[in-house]
């Protein structure tokens, strides 16, 4: 009876090295694969500006943030335009071009769920629920949670799950580019207005103005195994900044 016992007891032990070998492999390959930081951009719509005559290369630049991280790119936006040979003027009477951003957000999420909210485009939901589900998915997604239950699943998350973690940081930001035109430019904005569950009013304005506005939204992500904010930030302003100066 005990010599049965003790052979039951060997063989679940070495199932679970063996489990636990597999996904330590596997975080291996991971840590391995991701070891090195990866940013990538990506826009919801192309933007096309005319070229211009030296004297019409001047923009007005302004940034807003209202997301819930603190966010500054304004001095890297700046240098990036001035390489394309573009000045940057404080009064918008002044400028050819105006550049108005909005920071929407700047948290973990995961590719699937990035590609979602770049997707919606200028003015689409952001985050929210699409990400929340990313979050617990993917973003502290560890090798080991693969493994369902009981001590085996226990172990191989305290293998790998603690060590080895895909993490993915994204900035979201709208972005309008409005250029100044030697003729009138006609426009009607329509709003939508929700009160209560039943109601909806609608706005319209018409009008005329002197600028040509285009729209676009643009995903920054980093990618690294057990990447840190603090080591993320950075790197994801300066894509959103060459992303931004490459529309000049």
């Amino acid at each position: 009876m005990k010599t049965t016992c003790v052979r039951k007891l060997a063989i679940a032990f070495l199932s679970i090295l063996s489990v636990s070998s597999m996904f330590g492999c596997a975080a291996t390959q991971l840590a391995l694969e991701k070891r090195s930081l990866d940013v990538q951009t990506k826009m919801s719509e192309t933007i096309f500006l005319d070229p211009v005559g030296p004297d019409k290369k001047t923009v007005f630049i302004d940034i807003k943030n209202t997301s819930d991280k603190e966010v500054n790119v304004v001095s890297d936006l700046n240098s990036a335009i001035a390489a394309k040979g573009y000045k940057v003027v404080q009064d918008p009477n002044q400028a050819h071009y105006m550049l108005q951003a909005n920071i929407l957000s700047v948290a973990k999420t995961d590719p699937s769920a990035l590609q979602s909210v770049i997707g919606a485009g200028y003015g689409g939901a952001v985050f929210g629920g699409a990400v929340g589900a990313g979050i617990g998915a993917a973003t502290g997604r560890s090798w080991g949670s693969a493994a369902a239950g009981g001590i085996i699943g226990g172990i191989a998350e305290t293998v790998t799950g603690a060590l080895v973690k895909d993490v993915y940081y994204a900035m979201i930001t709208d972005v309008q580019i409005s250029e100044r035109s030697a003729a009138s430019v006609s426009q009607v904005m329509t709003s939508n207005l929700t009160q209560g569950t039943q109601t909806t009013v609608q706005q319209q304005v018409e009008g005329a103005t002197n600028w040509k506005r285009y729209r676009t939204r643009i995903g920054t992500s980093a990618n690294q195994v057990n990447l840190k904010f603090e080591e993320a930030l950075p790197e994801i302003q300066k894509g959103l900044c060459k992303c931004i100066g490459g529309l000049f």
